[in-house]
């Protein structure tokens, strides 16, 4: 069985509440949990975009987005513990956009009412919730400061860089990115060819 209580625990709002507070907001039967979702799924398309909140539990998914030509640009990477959906007062940024798993993930929801409930209840939750909107206000923006000011390289190793924080892995004193990315998919969360994200990887290797 599936220990929902842990997986609560793991999701960025609610990690620094206790065992107790957990369980309790778990047996308000307010959120809804999935089964699994298979690698390359597409979670959310730009003419299906999902209302209330969704909380990751276990995976990967990717938020992209595609152009005239078809070519697509990635919006972010989203793990455990992190939120996105769309709510009328809150809004993660993911309205219009493609959402896909890139390995096997573990969904939860919870409707705009029963968090409008949760959040009354539970202020401390509201507060924790306003830094995470704020966190992924903050990356988007950056994204946009490295396309706008920045030379290819130096994007690159901006991405490289925020990819070793969020998902690095320590051995031997470096940073491991735990998640298998292609010089195409990189490319993607550029908004570059292939070709030219290939030859800068060249260069600093």
């Amino acid at each position: 069985m599936m220990n929902k209580l842990w997986y609560l625990s793991q999701i960025s709002i609610f990690e620094e509440m206790s065992r107790e507070e957990i369980r309790e907001i778990d047996q308000l039967d307010t959120i809804h949990h999935f089964n699994w979702i298979t690698k390359n799924t597409l979670v959310q398309t730009p003419e299906s975009t999902r209302e209330g909140l969704y909380f990751i539990k276990e995976g990967k998914l990717r938020l992209y987005k595609l152009n005239d030509s078809g070519k697509q640009f990635t919006l972010g990477i989203l793990t455990r513990g992190n939120i996105f959906g769309e709510l009328n007062s809150f809004s993660f940024g993911t309205k219009g956009v493609y959402i896909e798993t890139m390995e096997s993930s573990l969904l939860c929801t919870m409707s705009e009412p029963q968090f409008e409930r949760l959040m009354i209840n539970r202020p401390q939750l509201a507060l924790k919730f306003l830094k995470a909107l704020s966190d992924r206000l903050k990356e988007r923006e950056e994204q946009l400061e490295q396309l706008a000011l920045h030379d290819l390289r130096k994007r690159v190793l901006h991405l490289l860089s925020t990819l070793s924080a969020k998902f690095g892995v320590i051995q031997d004193g470096y940073a491991l990115i735990d998640l298998p990315l292609s010089h195409q998919e990189i490319a993607n969360m550029l908004g570059a060819s292939r070709e030219a994200v290939s030859g800068v990887m060249s260069e600093l290797a």
